[in-house]
């Protein structure tokens, strides 16, 4: 007859393989307890712990290919027409200033690791917006420039002053590098190479991340940055819907 105490190793020895992955990227070990050990599935702190460290995971997985529809679209038009160059810019230094602040604070990788694949794939796009626009050298140049101030910035050199100060300039970066856009759209009449899979994604990932910056960091500097960029990106996402057909249009006549 199996003891109490036979049962509970028997359990531990079948969890065993699955309790490393779950303590490396879901949860502390006292939610692990509390769940497989107690059955206690409606344990509000760890389930919030839980559904914080999910979403995390998912939004850093789907980064991975956020952008790639924009880029393909780019690549496949040979054309950058509709977006704007300073734009993406302004995007970069806010999706910078958001990973050199997370790094310099020791946040979890769950909390900002979009950031590094996002950071990747605005550059490729800024590069071919320059590329496209018969500037290649001046695209390969501001590659270079780019990635030695990363670097720079990441460095013991740059004072967590200067770090701090690039978090708090991502509000209106994000502002005014969204709302150059939206004009450009407006302008436009239309929202030209803008890939909607992307500008969607986007928009998701930014709400999803105001749950998750409060849960996983407790910054309210961070839970802002993502209500702000939450809003500028339905912002255009609005405009996709709305500009719909004439995008289409377009498409077929330059087809």
């Amino acid at each position: 007859m199996a003891t109490p105490m036979m049962e509970e190793l028997s359990k531990s020895s079948v969890l065993d393989p699955l309790k490393g992955l779950l303590l490396t990227y879901f949860m502390p070990e006292s939610c692990y307890d509390e769940f497989f050990l107690n059955f206690n599935f409606l344990d509000v702190p760890c389930l919030k712990i839980v559904l914080s460290k999910g979403l995390g995971i998912g939004i850093i997985l789907g980064s991975v290919m956020v952008k790639l529809p924009q880029i393909l679209k780019l690549m496949g038009a040979k054309s950058a027409e509709g977006l704007s160059f300073n734009s993406v810019l302004l995007e970069l230094l806010a999706i910078t200033g958001t990973m050199t602040y997370c790094i310099a604070n020791s946040f979890p990788f769950s909390a900002w690791g979009e950031a590094l694949f996002l950071m990747l794939q605005t550059v490729a796009i800024g590069f071919l917006i320059m590329h496209y626009g018969g500037n290649t050298v001046k695209g390969v140049l501001f590659l270079g420039v780019y990635f030695g101030l990363v670097a720079l910035l990441l460095s013991p050199v740059t004072p967590m002053s200067v770090v701090m100060a690039m978090q708090a300039s991502n509000m209106p970066a994000i502002i005014i590098g969204r709302l150059i856009q939206v004009v450009t759209n407006y302008g436009n009449g239309h929202t030209g190479q803008l890939s909607a899979i992307t500008v969607f994604l986007l928009f998701a990932g930014s709400l999803a991340r105001i749950f998750t910056s409060i849960q996983e960091t407790g910054d309210s500097l961070m839970a802002l940055t993502y209500v702000i960029s939450s809003s500028c990106n339905g912002l255009i996402a609005a405009q996709l819907l709305y500009y719909w057909n004439s995008s289409s249009t377009l498409k077929k006549k330059m087809e």
